[in-house]
């Protein structure tokens, strides 16, 4: 088992940052990545928010994309405040971080920017979207008070499970014949760039449109959570249907064969 790691998209607040890095530190999670930050984790605001968890910001890291963020990630959750087209309904904490401490892979939890939380994008990297139940009258929460609830969450299960890291590694280990090890972000986009070009030249995609239709398959495989055999056989897939767009006078006679 490992913990997630905390994802922050474009904080522009310091003293978020550094009151995020302290709450981290509070529960037992130390892995932050902040995604394109629009302020200084080394300025004195972060630093004294940060108090004694300065190391968690000393130690972040600071990457431009969440592809890269969430490149070695096989579950990822996304918080929001309210419900998007593409999901399939908002669970709260308890029902899904369960399932990211199941994981013996790396998990990461996505947080959006203070000013408009994450976008749809956004939200299209993860395979499950919480929301935390507030007042009605004013449900909208600070983000280092949303992190702090979600580490608090964590740290709970954790306690309530009486969980021990190596037993619980020993338990999910590879050594299990029904465990497959899941595909990783950075597998399962390689597999997606293939399958665009496919899907471009079969005219099922266009140019102009190529994107926002990828988004959409992007999120419905990705929920599915592929297992790097699944994604291996998706490639071997698109590799022979290229085959076959390339060779299609033995495509014919292989059917005659047939």
């Amino acid at each position: 088992m490992s913990l997630p790691r905390i994802v922050l998209v474009e904080p522009n607040g310091p003293l978020n940052v550094g009151s995020i890095a302290r709450v981290m530190k509070n529960f037992g999670l130390h892995e932050l990545v902040l995604v394109n930050p629009q302020c200084s984790i080394t300025s004195r605001p972060a630093q004294i928010m940060a108090s004694h968890a300065k190391e968690v910001l000393k130690n972040s890291q600071q990457v431009s994309s969440l592809e890269e963020a969430l490149k070695d990630c096989s579950r990822v959750i996304a918080t929001t405040m309210r419900a998007r087209k593409q999901s399939t309904g908002l669970e709260t904490p308890e029902q899904v971080f369960p399932w990211i401490l199941e994981s013996p892979e790396p998990t990461a939890i996505m947080f959006g920017p203070e000013d408009r939380g994450l976008s749809n994008e956004d939200l299209g990297w993860a395979q499950r979207w919480i929301c935390i139940p507030a007042s009605t009258e004013y449900p909208t929460l600070n983000l280092a008070q949303t992190v702090g609830i979600c580490c608090y969450e964590l740290f709970q299960l954790l306690k309530e499970s009486e969980y021990d890291q190596s037993d619980e590694k020993n338990a999910l280990s590879t050594d299990n014949k029904d465990w497959e090890p899941l595909a990783d972000v950075a597998q399962f986009n390689a597999f997606l760039e293939d399958f665009s070009a496919l899907l471009l030249r079969a005219g099922f995609l266009y140019p102009h449109t190529a994107n926002d239709r990828m988004n959409k398959i992007r999120r419905l495989l990705f929920r599915s959570q592929p297992s790097l055999n699944e994604v291996a056989m998706l490639r071997g897939i698109v590799s022979q249907l290229e085959w076959a767009l390339n060779n299609p006078e033995k495509t014919e006679t292989a059917d005659v064969i047939r």
